[in-house]
C-alpha cells in the first residue's frame, strides 16, 4: 500500500509517499511520518482524508486504531491523507497540574508574608476566622483536583497544545491571586459567623459530591482511556447531564457565601459561563450520538446544568 501525504494546500509532505503494508494501521503510518520527518510525532499530527473541493462536509479524521484498508476506495491500494501540525503537544496530567498548582501555591502567599506593605497598607493585621478557613477549603479544593488528575480522571485525547497550558495558567492563576488578594485584604471585613459556617459547609458537601462524580466518570472508561460516549447514570447524574460542572460552580458558590468578596463572585460567574457552554455542547452531542434510533439507547430527559434554570 502507498500512502501519499499531503498538506492542506496540496504540497507533498512526504516526497514519493510511504509504503507499508497493506495491514497496516492509521498508528503505523504516523509512526512512518515522524522516523521520516523526525519532529511530528504521533500526538502532533492530524490525518484526514481529503474533501472535494466546493463541497461543504467535514473531513474523515483517521482513527489511529483503524486500518489504513478502511479508508482506501474498493480494491485500491493507493490512499491520499490531509496532514495538519497541531504543533507542540503535552499530556493533559501536564497541563492540568501546572494550572492548578500556581492557585495552591498563590493563595497562601497573600495569607502567609506581609505582601500588603507592597500596596501601601502597614505590615500588621488581624486574621479573622474565615480567612484561616477559606485558606484551608481553597487549598483542599486545588490538593483535590490535582490528585484527582493523577489518580482519577481518564483521558480520550492523550495530549493538548503546549499554548493551552499558557492560557489556562494566565486564567487560574490570575483569578487566584485576584481572589486571595481582597479574601486576606488588612481591611476586610468578614461575614456572621453562622453565614461563614453555611457557606463553607454547604461548599465541603458540594466538594465531596463533586469527587463521586468524578469516580463515575471514570468509570465510564477504561484505563486507557478508551470507551467511546456513553450515558452517565446514577448520582446526580440521573437529574443533570454535567453534574461534575453543576458541583463544581455550587461549591464556589458556597465559598463565595462564606467569604463575600466581589473578587470570588466575579469568578463564579465567569467559571459558571465557562462550564455552561461546555455542557450545553455535551448535552447536544449526548443527544445527537443516543437518538434511539437503529437501535440505540435513547438519551434521557435531563436538565443540562443547572437545574430548575438550564
Amino acid at each position: 500500500m502507498k500512502v501519499t501525504v499531503v498538506s492542506r494546500s496540496g504540497k507533498e509532505i512526504i516526497k514519493g509517499g510511504i509504503e507499508l503494508n497493506d495491514a497496516a494501521t492509521v498508528a503505523e503510518l504516523q509512526e512512518a511520518i515522524y522516523s521520516r520527518t523526525k519532529k511530528y510525532y504521533p500526538s502532533r499530527q492530524r490525518l484526514t482524508l481529503p474533501v472535494q473541493p466546493g463541497t461543504s462536509t467535514k473531513p474523515v479524521v483517521l482513527n489511529p486504531k483503524a486500518n489504513l484498508s478502511e479508508y482506501c476506495e474498493k480494491n485500491s491500494t493507493n490512499l491520499t491523507v490531509v496532514f495538519k501540525d497541531l504543533g507542540p503537544q503535552v499530556s493533559y496530567r501536564t497541563l492540568f497540574f501546572f494550572e492548578y498548582l500556581g492557585p495552591l501555591v498563590i493563595y497562601p502567599i497573600f495569607y502567609y508574608f506581609p505582601v500588603y506593605k507592597y500596596f501601601g497598607y502597614g505590615t500588621e493585621r488581624t486574621i479573622h476566622p474565615v480567612q484561616t478557613y477559606a485558606l484551608y477549603y481553597w487549598c483542599f479544593h486545588y490538593a483535590k483536583r490535582i490528585l484527582e488528575t493523577f489518580f482519577v480522571h481518564r483521558f480520550s485525547h492523550a495530549t493538548s497544545p503546549l499554548s493551552n497550558v499558557f492560557r489556562n495558567c494566565a486564567y487560574y492563576w490570575t483569578f487566584g491571586a485576584y481572589i486571595a488578594y481582597y479574601v486576606n485584604h488588612p481591611l476586610y471585613t468578614p461575614v456572621s459567623d453562622l453565614q461563614m459556617k453555611i457557606g463553607f459547609a454547604f461548599g465541603l458537601i458540594c466538594q465531596l459530591c463533586n469527587f463521586y462524580c468524578h469516580i463515575i466518570l471514570r468509570n465510564l472508561r477504561s484505563p486507557s482511556g478508551n470507551g467511546g460516549y456513553q450515558i452517565p447514570r446514577g448520582f446526580l447524574f440521573n437529574i443533570v447531564t454535567c453534574a461534575n460542572y453543576t458541583t463544581e460552580i455550587y461549591q464556589w458558590l458556597g465559598f463565595n457565601i462564606a467569604t463575600q468578596t466581589a473578587a470570588g463572585y466575579v469568578f463564579l460567574v465567569v467559571a459558571a459561563l465557562i462550564m455552561t457552554n461546555w455542557a450545553l455542547a455535551k448535552h447536544r452531542r449526548l443527544k445527537k450520538l443516543f437518538d434511539g434510533k437503529d437501535g440505540r439507547p435513547k438519551y434521557p430527559r435531563r436538565w443540562v446544568i443547572l437545574p430548575p434554570f438550564l
